[in-house]
């Protein structure tokens, strides 16, 4: 095949596109570029896209003996995960931009480029794995058998159509370190190079910071269950259900016990906070869904609410234009604007967007 390598510096993403050429397909090595700071470096293991990175994949296309090119998408990139991450938390939701960046950067901008270009696929780095096992033979997506790094949660909003298109060759290793060691016989000159975490865009990490900076200070109250007033806040987006700390009281609950955020509202500027046992629901409800193939209510799944979380196994009771899944056990800190993923033992089924902690 005519196969397009998302190259970000890093070595997952070397090692993919070396192996995609050793499979014998024709290949070309792309570098997003996504920020619109072009001077910004790197930091450890935080940042990514920089200048380094871009000038890393340059230097490991070079030994593969690809092609290789820069390509400039830091507007589709501001205006599609940037943009909306803010708008997300100022509506006092909680977005992951990992998922919004592969859903419409990786697998939307990038490969709708690629297909006007006349590859076949797209192929990255990501921990994950494409089988023929779908509806008739289809491509489905699957589980890497290195769980710990697994990462068809965050690819799950790609959508059917776009796994037949996909391409990802570290599916099948079982850990991290073999990976580092192909890069190093490769000789591809990124085998030590640490991993990316946090939020690519806030290099600093500091996400409440980020968020006030960019939205501004609206300062409002932090209540308990039934409205009573326990203190203040400088911005409801500085909060997410679920969160224990950072909340700025004074004084602990009557009962000694920790107080978690419940509820975030941003048009009455108000935080709820309120003890552990309020967090847990057994009712799961998600908008827009996407499926890989038909889904019924009564159908036994497994639904993961976080990108590192656990599985965990419930029945549909809703699929059409919302998905429902009633789950066989309490969850706590369901955080509306989170992507729901359900699986059928180690395959992708589906995925939607959280919705508001049902009861």
């Amino acid at each position: 095949m005519k196969v397009l390598a998302a190259m970000s510096g890093g070595v997952d993403s070397a090692v993919a596109a070396a192996r995609a050429h050793e499979a014998g397909h024709d290949v070309v090595g792309v570098h997003m570029a996504l920020s619109k700071n072009r001077a910004e470096n790197r930091t450890g293991s935080r940042g990514c896209c920089t200048v380094e990175d871009a000038a890393d994949a340059r230097r490991a296309a070079e030994r593969i003996g690809i092609p290789f090119y820069v390509w400039d998408l830091s507007d589709d990139f501001h205006d599609l995960v940037v943009s909306d991450f803010l708008a997300e938390y100022a509506a006092g939701r909680t977005p992951n931009p990992c998922v919004r960046c592969n859903e419409h950067i990786k697998f939307a901008t990038l490969m709708e480029r690629a297909r006007a270009l006349g590859f076949d696929a797209v192929c990255t780095g990501h921990y994950a794995d494409v089988r023929a096992e779908g509806p008739d033979g289809a491509p489905s997506l699957h589980r890497a058998r290195n769980l710990p790094k697994d990462q068809s949660y965050v690819l799950a909003v790609m959508g059917p159509e776009a796994v037949s298109r996909a391409v990802f060759p570290l599916g099948a290793f079982e850990d991290k370190e073999a990976v580092r060691a192909e890069a190093r016989e490769r000789r591809l000159g990124v085998s030590t190079k640490p991993d990316s975490y946090d939020i690519c865009f806030i290099a600093d990490g500091d996400t409440r910071g980020f968020l006030e900076r960019s939205l501004g200070e609206a300062p409002g109250e932090v209540v308990d269950a039934d409205g009573t007033v326990l203190g203040t806040h400088r911005g409801t987006f500085g909060f997410t259900v679920g969160q224990r700390k950072g909340l700025g009281l004074d004084r602990p609950a009557a009962d000694g016990a920790p107080r978690y955020v419940l509820d975030v509202k941003p048009e009455t500027r108000q935080v709820v906070v309120g003890a552990a046992e309020l967090l847990s629901t057994t009712l799961l409800e998600a908008s827009a869904p996407i499926p890989f193939e038909p889904l019924a209510p009564g159908r036994e799944v497994s639904a993961q609410i976080r990108a590192h979380g656990e599985a965990l196994p419930g029945i549909i009771e809703r699929a059409d234009d919302m998905l429902s899944v009633r789950l066989s056990s309490p969850v706590r800190g369901v955080a509306p604007g989170q992507t729901l993923v359900l699986y059928d033992g180690d395959r992708v089924i589906a995925s939607a967007t959280l919705e508001r902690r049902a009861a």
